[in-house]
C-alpha cells in the first residue's frame, strides 16, 4: 500500500535524482524531481510537497537560498525539510539546522538510511501525536473516533472519517482524487475516482448541517482542499 506522500527530490545530479526517485516510489511514495533550484521552487509554488529533499549545491538557486525562502512564506515556513550535502563539517550543519533544516545527510549514503530518516521525519511533522486533529471549529479525536464542529457531535460513517483525517491532518493542502483513494481508501482497494467525490459531497453535507460556512475548497482539475476559513464558494 502506498503511503501517499509527496516528496520533492532538488537534486542537481540526474543519475543521483534517478536513484532516490526510484528508491522513494519503491518505497510507496510519490515522487517528483527538480535539477536546480530555480525549477524547484517553482515545483514547490505549483504544488506544496509533504516533504522535500534539497541537495546543498544547486544551480540557478542554492540550497540555503530556497530555505531561506521557504521558512520566510506562510504556506512554506513548516514544510520538512532534508538536507543533502557532500560537506560534513559540524559548522555546515549548525549552519542548517539554523535555518531550519529538519535533517541533514551527507554523501554518499545508503538508500535505506535514507528511506528511514524520511520516515522519521515525516512521523514528527505529523500533527497527530496526541490523537487530537483541529482545524476552524472541526475537532477530531482520532483515538475515540469523534468529531465536532463548533462543540456538535458529527456522525459519519467509516469512509469519511478517514477521509476527514487526511484532510485534517494537512489543512490548506490540496489533495488529488488519487492521493485521496491511496489515503482512505488504500491502494489494494479498487475504486472509481468518482467515488471520491461522491465521499467529499457527503462528508460537506454531514459538516455543513445547519448553514455552517463550508471549509472545503474544490480545485478543478487537481481535487479538494480543507481550509482553516469559510472558502466562500
Amino acid at each position: 500500500m502506498k503511503d501517499g506522500s509527496y516528496i520533492i527530490v532538488a537534486e542537481d545530479e540526474v543519475g543521483q535524482a534517478e536513484i532516490l526517485r526510484y528508491n522513494l516510489e519503491e518505497a510507496g511514495f510519490e515522487v517528483a524531481t527538480a535539477h536546480d533550484g530555480k525549477k524547484a521552487k517553482e515545483m514547490i509554488e505549483d504544488k506544496t510537497p509533504d516533504l522535500l529533499i534539497l541537495d546543498w549545491m544547486m544551480p540557478e538557486m542554492s540550497g540555503i537560498k530556497i530555505m531561506r525562502w521557504l521558512r520566510a512564506q506562510d504556506e512554506t515556513k513548516n514544510l520538512p525539510v532534508i538536507m543533502l550535502t557532500a560537506r560534513g563539517e559540524e559548522d555546515d550543519k549548525i549552519h542548517s539546522f539554523e535555518l531550519g533544516v529538519d535533517d541533514y545527510i551527507v554523501k554518499p549514503y545508503l538508500p535505506s538510511e535514507l528511506i528511514a530518516r524520511v520516515k522519521a521525519v515525516l512521523r514528527r511533522s505529523s500533527p497527530e501525536v496526541n490523537n487530537i486533529l483541529s482545524v476552524a471549529d472541526l475537532i477530531m479525536n482520532i483515538e475515540q473516533k469523534k468529531v465536532t464542529r463548533g462543540g456538535e457531535f458529527i456522525k459519519l460513517g467509516p469512509t469519511e472519517f478517514r477521509l476527514l483525517r487526511v484532510f485534517m491532518a494537512k489543512p490548506g493542502k490540496v489533495f488529488s482524487r488519487e492521493q485521496l483513494l491511496n489515503k482512505a481508501w488504500g491502494q489494494d482497494v479498487y475504486v472509481e475516482d468518482r467515488t471520491v467525490d461522491v465521499a467529499v459531497k457527503r462528508l460537506r453535507t454531514a459538516l455543513n448541517s445547519d448553514n455552517k460556512p463550508d471549509l472545503f475548497r474544490t480545485v478543478r482539475g487537481d481535487g479538494y482542499a480543507l481550509e482553516a476559513e469559510n472558502t466562500h464558494e
